[in-house]
């Protein structure tokens, strides 16, 4: 309930995430076949993200239409090869990748083409000789997602097909505007925004690392009054790997408990019985996380609780990304 002085406010509007699109995804005609693939997440996104298109395989000179590469055993090492010309691209591929990511500046996440041999992030079938016929053997990610994984360990990296998964894509969405709004944090040089860059993401840490969460608190805390880069610097890799996994469903209803304890005395019966009955329902798998923190915000608006009200957890992303629609697979996150 609302204590003098918690005036509520909520947190500032969110940052605008970078993000890395694998150009045949809803923009261009770059396929191999001159697809453009459709994929309406990247439509949803364009208000809020700003992208930066890439087709490594157009980069390297391949054209449009093109002969289809694959990843080839040859003497036992992965090769990208076009089998149709007999092209070994393996050079070039390591080449523009290298010279890519180093120009492409601060960037928040990826969506990359799934089970392109140069795009896909893991399912790429490794075949066991370059002939024709020959089986695949392996899996792996393709050339340039390799790279991009090596050199961006800790950011959001994903390809199309896993973003059909609601929890990955929440988890994604999560993450991005999380990173971007750090990123900001960085750019001010002020300490003040880094604490209260904190401040605001205290839940999202609570669900995703609670260690982690200590640990950020006393780099913020700064007791060796370290300048602000160096702090910033030691945060952002913190709070990279906090989030370096998906919350579990239990820490998410350990949190959402946690909230629902600032409110429960205003709230009657039947509405505290709801809301317990969409969490066994997320437990179960069958509704998202962003639907039980909508009712939340709610009744924290409506109670007027200051402290829960600017905590990023209750929104990560901006409400018009929030979905209930899901491939049905079950992918891992």
């Amino acid at each position: 309930m609302r204590q003098p002085g918690n005036e509520v406010q909520s947190p500032r509007s969110q940052a605008r995430p970078v993000v890395v699109l694998s150009r045949c995804l809803e923009l261009e005609p770059v396929r191999y076949n001159q697809q453009v693939i459709p994929f309406s997440l990247v439509t949803a996104l364009q208000p809020h993200v700003t992208f930066v298109p890439v087709c490594p395989e157009v980069e390297i000179g391949l054209g449009v239409p093109r002969e289809p590469i694959r990843i080839a055993l040859v003497k036992g090492e992965p090769r990208l090869l076009q089998p149709a010309t007999g092209r070994d691209v393996t050079a070039e591929m390591d080449d523009f990748s290298a010279r890519f990511l180093a120009t492409t500046g601060e960037v928040d996440g990826f969506i990359l083409k799934s089970r392109s041999p140069s795009c896909g992030t893991k399912e790429v079938k490794v075949y066991a000789s370059p002939e024709p016929g020959a089986a695949g053997v392996a899996k792996r990610a393709g050339l340039f997602a390799a790279a991009v994984q090596e050199r961006h360990p800790g950011l959001a990296i994903e390809d199309e097909g896993r973003l059909l998964n609601y929890e990955i894509r929440e988890y994604f969405l999560t993450r991005i505007f999380a990173f971007a709004e750090l990123r900001r944090v960085r750019a001010s040089g002020a300490m003040a925004e880094l604490v209260r860059f904190h401040a605001e993401h205290k839940l999202i840490l609570l669900a995703y690392h609670q260690g982690q969460m200590r640990a950020l608190g006393r780099i913020v805390a700064n007791a060796e009054k370290r300048p602000f880069a160096e702090v910033v610097t030691a945060y952002q890799e913190g709070f990279r790997h906090a989030l370096g996994r998906p919350a579990r469903h239990v820490a998410n209803i350990n949190v959402l408990m946690h909230a629902l304890g600032y409110v429960s005395d205003g709230l009657s019966g039947n509405e505290k019985a709801f809301f317990l009955d969409m969490l066994e329902r997320y437990r179960a798998r069958r509704l998202p996380l962003s639907s039980l923190l909508s009712v939340l915000r709610s009744w924290i608006l409506r109670f007027e609780v200051g402290y829960l009200a600017q905590q990023r957890y209750l929104q990560p992303f901006p409400e018009e990304l929030q979905s209930l629609s899901d491939s049905g697979k079950g992918r891992p996150v």
